[in-house]
């Protein structure tokens, strides 16, 4: 069942970031803790100097994965110390330009391999990256 979207009076934070030349110049945030050079990767014709947005995406994700991880675990009463969560988000073209895929992998090492294939797709079901591209993107869990 697909969640009740959020109204403006229930946002408790919002984050401002403004780019300038798109994939190939620079993109910072309005309280100035972001401020970074972008430019295409050389697999898709540019210097690769700089971040791109695919790495700015797979840090959001995998960052906000690993919160929504902990919320779960809580839940379950699991431990999830010393965890990770990597996100790799590929690009490439489609049928209407381009499209984006993400793997999400976790090292869970105090939990068992099932215990943590079920914490992840709970925290798959939580994360609101995860609500965010559903039927959008391919996300899978590994």
């Amino acid at each position: 069942m697909p969640s009740t979207p959020i109204t403006p009076s229930d946002v408790f934070y919002t984050a401002v970031a403004t780019a300038e030349n798109g994939r190939d110049g620079r993109v910072a945030t309005d309280d100035g803790r972001l401020d970074l050079v972008v430019g295409p990767p050389k697999e898709m014709g540019g210097s690769g100097t700089g971040t791109n947005p695919e790495q700015l995406f797979a840090a959001g994700y995998s960052a906000c994965f690993q919160g929504a991880l902990a919320v779960v675990a809580r839940q379950e009463g699991a431990d999830v110390s010393g965890s990770t969560v990597t996100a790799k988000v590929g690009i490439g073209r489609n049928d209407d330009g381009f499209g984006l895929l993400v793997e999400i992998s976790a090292h869970l090492p105090a939990v068992d391999g099932a215990t943590a294939r079920d914490l992840l797709e709970k925290a798959h079901q939580v994360c609101p990256y995860s609500k965010a591209t559903r039927g959008d993107i391919t996300v899978t869990l590994a």
